[in-house]
Formats: C-alpha cells, structure tokens, sequence
C-alpha cells in the first residue's frame, strides 16, 4: 500500500484538522496502526504527533 500522505504529496500534517486525523483514530480513539492505514513510518510518526497535540487542545477526544 501506498502512504495517504507520500501520495497525496502532504508534508505537514497539520493538528487542527480533525477531519482528517479523525480517519486514522479508531471508534475508541486510538491510534490505528500503520498496518491498518498504510502509512509510512516518517508519516505515522508525525500523524501520532498531530493526533496527540489534538488531544491536548480538545480537538480530538482521548476516549469515546
């Protein structure tokens, strides 16, 4: 599988955009695996990074 984001050329994920970093958290708000999104380790690693930034702030939930 190809990564979203080499494919889509996105170079900065950016954490207020919870629509899409809403596609990579699961129903109980984890992160999914790069496994399951076919992500890149660059990407991922900076995908969690985004994701938990957005938690801090209330844009993303740490449960459901």
């Amino acid at each position: 599988m190809d990564c979203y984001f080499c494919r889509h050329n996105i170079r900065v994920i950016d954490w207020r955009n919870a629509e899409l970093l809403g596609r990579f958290i699961s129903v109980q708000a984890k992160i999914k695996p790069p496994r399951r999104t076919g992500t890149c380790a660059k990407h991922q690693r900076k995908l969690a990074r985004a994701i938990k930034r957005a938690r801090i702030v209330g844009i993303l939930p740490f449960t459901r």
